[in-house]
């Protein structure tokens, strides 16, 4: 609804990306008068430039590899090759039709969208091209962009995600700068599509992030699939030309491609946005709140991406309904950051929440936590699927399960009782005793609880 001139609105959200949609969807829920701010589109990276669009790309993949692959099934195909721009339409087709879906939801609760750049320019205003829009509660909610290295220009054939998305040629050969999640995802559909790709991650493993044994057998998996990768050394350089570029490490080691992918994570977007001159404490670019993600500036609060810690989408959505709902006055519980699911959608999928097994050992003690892998092998939906990974939970020893890690196909879909798990303070016998359907995927995470519960069924002690 539009503001009569002079009036707050109850709550102003600079950034309609997953944080700031789902902050001005839950306020208007709960009755208060909300202008969304947005550059862009509403639905921000992930739904344009991120999770949607990427993810519809894996699919693509996943769907070649399945048809290069029939044979071992019994199916007789021919793969006749990748049309991009049919694959890119598709992807279109997608992201519109949720785009469409989200502007409807909006527009039904009454929030107003103002299109254009906006800038906090005092502890209850943001302005807007040139128009003041007064809150009675600020949420600011600006997202993140793809980062580089410092010296390392983007342009030509040395591109970041965003550019990857719209490519509309499938490369022959790709080099992938980071070993993390956006890295190992380009990868994983690359390949699928028919490029020859090769990962360089300066840490010691790929997905660095996820517990050591993902790692381990992610890499185990892509050797398998013939994605190759360098480890632990640095990246010193980067030569172009309009063929390629020829990429060199510190260790002076060279690699040749058609283009290099820089994906070595995202910075937050909050410069020159007027957040320091406010007051804000920030670091590294991030925008520091307490547990009730309030920045200890008046009534302004921070969500998604511009707060320190995990960036996703699903984090983005939980943080703004948590700040819709404390500025009603509805005391929500404070949101803890170990609890949230993350999931990487390569072939195979890495799936986890909670502690890492080093994690744990370092706030429990080496002798105060259990760890039990239980082996896709004795599943049977994962042999149907012929897919090779384990479940991997870990547990305070005698107390509940504070990690589930699992790598495989689809594994990404049972996530959602791992979530339930680790924050609900399960134990392995309640999980144990929980019935599971057979054959699934899910049966897994089932398996892997009798196990550690003393009593497995399709594995050894």
């Amino acid at each position: 609804m539009t503001q009569a001139p002079g009036e707050a609105y109850d709550v102003v959200i600079l950034g309609a990306g997953s944080g700031g949609y789902a902050a001005a969807l839950r306020a208007a829920e709960l009755g208060m008068s909300v202008a969304l701010i947005e550059s862009d589109k509403v639905g921000g990276t992930c739904l344009h430039r991120g999770c949607i669009p990427t993810k519809a790309l894996l699919h693509a993949g996943e769907l070649a590899d399945e048809i290069r692959e029939s044979e071992q099934f019994g199916v007789n195909s021919t793969f006749e090759g990748i049309d991009i721009n049919g694959v890119n339409s598709y992807r279109d087709s997608v992201v519109a039709r949720l785009y469409k879906g989200l502007q409807g939801l909006v527009s039904s609760r009454k929030i107003e969208v103002i299109n254009g750049y906006g800038r906090l320019v005092g502890p209850d205003t943001v302005e807007v091209d040139g128009r003041r829009v007064t809150g009675r509660n600020v949420v600011l909610a600006t997202g993140s962009y793809a980062k580089s290295l410092p010296g390392l220009e983007i342009g030509g054939r040395v591109i970041t995600s965003e550019e990857a998305l719209t490519l509309d040629w499938v490369p022959k050969t790709a080099i992938v700068l980071g070993g993390g999640v956006i890295g190992v995802e380009f990868a994983s559909v690359w390949k699928s599509f028919g490029a020859d790709v090769t990962i360089i991650e300066a840490l010691p493993h790929l997905v660095p992030a996820e517990d050591e044994a993902l790692s381990k057998g992610l890499e185990r998996a892509f050797k398998k699939r013939g994605i190759k990768f360098s480890l632990g050394v640095r990246f010193a350089g980067v030569e172009r030309s309009d063929d390629g570029v020829k990429v060199t490490l510190e260790d002076g080691t060279t690699y040749e491609a058609d283009l290099l992918l820089v994906a070595v994570g995202r910075g937050p977007s909050t410069a020159n946005l007027g957040y320091e001159e406010q007051g804000l404490r920030i670091d590294r670019g991030f925008v520091l709140t307490d547990d009730k993600l309030h920045t200890g500036v008046a009534n302004i609060y921070a969500v998604g991406d511009i707060t320190p810690g995990l960036q996703l989408a699903h984090r983005g959505f939980a943080q703004g309904i948590f700040v819709a709902e404390q500025i009603a006055g509805l005391d929500p519980a404070p949101i803890t950051e170990s609890g949230i699911p993350r999931v990487t959608y390569c072939q195979p999928e890495v799936a986890s929440v909670g502690l890492t097994e080093a994690q744990a050992k370092e706030e429990h003690g080496a002798d105060g936590v259990e760890v039990l892998e239980y082996n896709l092998g004795g599943n049977g939906r994962s042999q149907i699927l012929k897919t090779t990974g384990f479940v991997k939970l870990v547990r305070a020893k005698d107390g509940p399960i504070i990690g589930v890690h699992m790598l495989g196909a689809r594994m990404g879909e049972q996530i959602g009782e791992g979530q339930l798990i680790v924050n609900w303070e399960a134990y392995p016998e309640d999980v144990a005793s929980l019935i599971h359907a057979h054959p699934t995927q899910n049966e897994s995470l089932g398996e892997a609880a009798l196990a550690l519960a003393g009593k497995p069924l399709h594995s050894h002690n």
